[in-house]
This record gives C-alpha cells, structure tokens and sequence, in this order.
C-alpha cells in the first residue's frame, strides 16, 4: 500500500528538494515514519496520498532548514566572456541535481508524461528554488500535483486561507522566472534524434559550423560545479573550438532525466580507456539545442540514467 507511494513521492521531495542525492533519504525516512504511525492513519479523515504526503512535507522541511537556494549557472551571475579559467568549484549543495525520469514517471499516458516533465525539467527545480520552502511546497501540491485547496491545507497543517495566500505569493514569485517552454523527448522522434546525433558529431569532431547549426541562437552551456557558463551558439561554439580538452571524449545517449534528454560523456584515462566524465542534460526548443548542462563528476551515478561504465568499441 505504501510502496506504490515511492515513485509519487520521489518526485515531490525531489520538486521541494532539487536535489536527486537527497531525494532517497527523504523517501526513506517518509517510509519508515508512515510505517510507524500507520496504526493512527483514519480514512475517515484524510486520503493515505494527502496523510503520506504531510508526512513527506514534515521531512522536507526538516532538511532544508539550513540549506542554501540550489541553482544552475545562470542563476549565479553573468555568462562568461569566455577565458579558459572555470573559476572554484562551488559545493554539491548549491546545485540543482538531475533525476532520471524513470524513477518518478509510471504512466504511459503522452499528455501526462508531457506535463510530468514540464515540472522536471531543471529549469523548472531551480526556479522552485526561489520560492521560500512553504510557498514551494504550496505551489507543487496545487499546481503540479493538483491537490485540491483542503488537501494543501491538511499537507501543510494550517488553514485553508494560509495555504492560499502561500500559494498566490508562489506564482507572483514563479510568473517572474517561469522559464521558456521545451520539446518533450521522444524516442520515436526522428528528428529529434537526428538533431542529437548531428550535436554528438560535431562535438566529437570539433565542427564548429554544424555546432553553430543545431544550436538555438540563445542557447546556454553551464558545467556544475563551476559557476562559469556560455551564452549564444556562436559563443559556444567558438569556445569549444578553441579548447582540445574533449578532442578525444566520447558521447553516449542515455534515458531522459527531467523530461530532457540525457548523454554520457566518456573521456580516455591515463590508460586511454575510457571511462565516465559527465552528464549532460540536453535541453531542445523548436527543433535545436537551447540548454546544455554538463554535470562533471556525475560518473558514479551513469548506471541511473541507463548509461553503461565503459562504452562499446
């Protein structure tokens, strides 16, 4: 009965979170207090959904009691001019994480996965992320999980009227930051896979023109944990054409992470093997590539998002 709350819950902590390392203690934990007081549950006053949730919301909380905003690049200040020097690494804290779709989507529905992934998506997290927790909170249970005015108040342990004014505070703050709409991955989209495959060329090749091509013109490149990032497809592009640091680097598709798609980034090792490097989670926007973001170090984690520990020769 509980267990089929995991994939649900998953995504709300990861939504109030933004953090896909915490998201499975914060589960966990809501697991272990629902069994415990699980012979106090009364159907008669609450769903199990809204009294788990409650629950998950206690912990939450909780946890971000002495956490900073989490963000991406782009949120930390203005976009490089592009010299060599990425700056100092900033803490895994301060950085919105990714969460493979696969762990919090269980419906085959094209509509419900579509808006499910509007929510994922990292721009989306991070624009949570400057939301005060309860006002988050508010915001995720009414308009993402569409729970109903009562539902939100019973989750949050307060009025009705206090959980609406949290709310309407929380859309003032997101209409502000709502970010751009994005293409839904399809796997049985072959122009967006053609798409894909043309960027992992040109990358692995360093091909500048075809780079500048399937780039939107305002697309944005971040590498978490450096707050350096790029703005423009002429500018990423002519970054990475200055740089050999990825001339002998290999990408592979992964599963989609954040209604996004997914590549792992392989690069040779002091033995020439090559071994994980990156995440990159692509972001596409009317037919090209407008957001990408590398997550360096993100190696241990591969085996989450499908992507094996050594590529095929």
């Amino acid at each position: 009965m509980l267990e089929s709350l995991r994939g649900p819950l998953t995504g709300y902590c990861y939504r109030i979170l933004g953090s896909a390392s915490d998201v499975d203690d914060a589960v966990q934990e809501t697991m272990v207090r629902a069994l415990r007081a699980i012979d106090g549950f009364d159907p008669e006053r609450a769903a199990l959904s809204t009294w788990v949730h409650k629950i998950a919301t206690n912990v939450c909380l909780d946890m971000l009691r002495s956490a900073r905003r989490r963000a991406l690049p782009w949120d930390m200040g203005p976009a490089s001019s592009g010299g060599a020097d990425l700056g100092v690494p900033l803490p895994a804290a301060r950085w919105v994480e990714p969460l493979a779709d696969s762990r919090v989507m269980g419906t085959a529905d094209p509509a419900a996965l579509a808006m499910r992934g509007e929510t994922l998506r990292l721009a989306f997290i991070a624009a949570l992320q400057r939301l005060p927790p309860r006002q988050r909170v508010a915001l995720v249970l009414r308009d993402v999980l569409e729970f109903s005015a009562v539902e939100a108040a019973e989750v949050m342990r307060t009025s009705v009227a206090a959980a609406n004014s949290a709310l309407q505070r929380a859309r003032a703050t997101l209409d502000r930051h709502r970010p751009h709409p994005a293409d839904t991955p399809r796997l049985d989209d072959v122009t967006q896979l053609d798409l894909l495959h043309r960027y992992v060329k040109a990358f692995q090749t360093h091909d500048v023109h075809e780079l500048v091509a399937v780039l939107a013109h305002d697309a944005r490149s971040g590498m978490p944990p450096f707050a350096w990032w790029l703005d423009g497809a002429a500018h990423i592009a002519a970054v990475m054409s200055a740089s050999d640091s990825c001339g002998d680097d290999r990408l592979i598709f992964g599963e989609p992470a954040n209604g996004c798609w997914t590549l792992g980034q392989y690069r040779p090792d002091e033995n020439g093997v090559l071994v994980p490097f990156a995440l990159l989670v692509v972001e596409l926007r009317d037919g090209r590539i407008s957001e990408v973001v590398t997550f360096l170090g993100w190696g241990d984690r591969f085996a989450e998002f499908g992507l094996p520990d050594r590529p095929e020769s």
